[in-house]
């Protein structure tokens, strides 16, 4: 379970945008359009991902096995079926229901199992507020209206990305780096990098080599590729940023 929102909270932040990214999807002329986020997919392509990504979790979660993950026939179809709308949001519906049964702390694999972030359907609904969250920005974009992502969430966005997303990505390639990231809404947060990987270092005593500074909405954003580190107020090197953007994993 995470240490920072109340897994209650966490599945109706899923709910929550879900419905935001099916609201764009639904308002847009077709299923066509580009999505500037994810350049090589349509919001047809988006809306398949996110459906398939809710219901291997919900399998994952219900499966409740830590040793690997399911297998071809346990995932059952993860290809939309008839409307795609309709699909996701049954997707939705299954994934908020495996979570609420299983509860925060049941045991689950997940990709993340190299980093310090737990192995259960707690983590598990935390990362799904931010595939959620991440991908209703697309879809918002996809449609030219996007907005920011809801204070609550973008806040421990940026967390839950170092921790999981970074933490999970092996060993630091290039010279050992403090970058640190500080919010608008007044939050912060340190990330070294180092030949054992990336972690968050809340009693960090150095300086970073670079500070990157924006509402929270703008630094999750920025830390998926969303937005350009440019369009935040960055001191110190930026080099390092470009190196961490080629880094990183993507979604």
């Amino acid at each position: 379970m995470t240490d920072t929102v109340p897994f209650e909270q966490l599945l109706g932040q899923i709910e929550d945008r879900s419905a935001v990214l099916l609201a764009a999807a639904a308002a847009a002329p077709d299923l066509g359009a580009w999505v500037p986020g994810c350049p090589d997919w349509t919001l047809g392509d988006l809306v398949a991902h996110i459906s398939g990504v809710q219901r291997f979790w919900a399998v994952v979660t219900t499966l409740a096995d830590p040793s690997g993950p399911p297998g071809e026939e346990q995932r059952g179809d993860l290809e939309p079926q008839g409307d795609p709308l309709a699909w996701f949001g049954e997707s939705t519906r299954r994934l908020i229901d495996a979570l609420s049964a299983a509860g925060p702390d049941s045991p689950a694999w997940t990709w993340w199992g190299s980093s310090d972030a737990p192995l259960t359907a707690g983590a598990i609904a935390r990362h799904q507020v931010q595939e959620a969250a991440v991908h209703g920005y697309d879809a918002q974009e996809s449609a030219g209206k996007p907005e920011p992502l809801p204070a609550a969430i973008a806040v421990d966005g940026v967390a839950e990305f170092i921790q999981v997303g970074l933490g999970a990505s092996g060993p630091w390639p290039h010279r050992p780096a403090r970058i640190a990231f500080s919010a608008t809404e007044g939050p912060s947060w340190v990330l070294d990098l180092s030949p054992s990987g990336a972690r968050l270092n809340p009693a960090a005593s150095g300086d970073p080599v670079a500070t990157v500074h924006g509402s929270a909405s703008d630094l999750v954003l920025a830390l998926y590729g969303r937005v350009p580190f440019d369009d935040l107020r960055v001191d110190g090197d930026r080099s390092v940023l470009a190196e961490l953007l080629a880094w990183q994993p993507s979604e």
